[in-house]
This record gives structure tokens, C-alpha cells and sequence, in this order.
């Protein structure tokens, strides 16, 4: 049976750059353990702010708390980098309030209707209807979790 509750508790913090986060990258196979790291296998230095935050203004870091999109590899405790700058196209995962209430979930458009998805059955959409308080905060571009 599907639960009634259809939120995620998110903890919004904005990311702070002030200097570049330079990680050496890479590119070698390596089929068991770790190569020294010596200059003949650094390919380029990598910068993760540069990889993960196009649009620095419009980014934030949200945490997330539940389990609604689990099978979209969002578990509770990740952070998610969120772009305010981009477009909540159909099938983007997005960070939206609805009715006060922060959530992260699938949007998608059918039929002139607006679907937030969860991605565990555990949970129902939510159709926002006109008596719904909505906005969509932004789309998330990336998820950072500890293995």
C-alpha cells in the first residue's frame, strides 16, 4: 500500500567557492589496487567546482532525508547539487515546494498536468492541481554519496 506521506525533509545549504578544489585526474586503467601517483599518470588536474557547479548563483547543496526516490539512486543522507538557472524539463528530478513542504521527486508533464513521480512504489505521485501552492526550486544535477 502506498504511503500518505509524499515528503522528503531536505536541509538546503549553499555552496561557498572560494578557492578552486584542483584533484589531480587520473586516466589510467587500473585493474587492481591504486598507482602511485606520479606525473606520468596525471592526465590534467581536475576541478570540482568546475565539473559539478555550472551555474555558481543559481546552485545550492540539499540533503536529503526519506526514501521516495530510492530507485533513482537518491537515498537519505545524500546531497544533492541543485541548479536553479535550468529548465524543470519532463523527467528531470527536481527540488520543488509544494505546499511549503521541500520534496525531491521526478517531475512530468502529461495532458497539460503537472506529476511529481516518486521512484519507490512505496509512494504516490503527487498531480499538483490549482488549489496546490507549487514551485519548483531547481533540477538537480548531481548526487553526492559516501560508499
Amino acid at each position: 500500500m502506498a504511503r500518505a506521506s509524499q515528503k522528503n525533509k531536505l536541509e538546503l545549504f549553499i555552496p561557498e567557492i572560494k578557492q578552486n578544489n584542483f584533484i589531480p585526474l587520473i586516466e589510467s586503467s587500473v585493474s587492481a589496487g591504486f598507482p602511485n601517483i606520479a606525473e606520468d599518470y596525471i592526465d590534467k588536474i581536475l576541478d570540482l567546482n568546475e565539473l559539478l557547479i555550472k551555474h555558481p548563483a543559481a546552485t545550492y547543496f540539499v540533503r536529503v532525508k526519506g526514501n521516495s526516490m530510492i530507485n533513482a539512486g537518491i537515498s537519505s543522507e545524500d546531497i544533492l547539487i541543485v541548479d536553479r538557472a535550468l529548465t524543470a524539463t519532463n523527467n528531470k528530478i527536481v527540488v520543488a515546494r509544494v505546499n511549503n513542504e521541500m520534496t525531491v521527486k521526478r517531475i512530468s508533464f502529461q495532458k497539460n498536468k503537472i506529476f511529481l513521480i516518486s521512484e519507490n512504489p512505496e509512494y504516490k505521485s503527487i498531480e499538483i492541481t490549482n488549489d496546490i501552492d507549487f514551485e519548483v526550486w531547481g533540477v538537480v544535477t548531481s548526487i553526492i554519496h559516501q560508499v
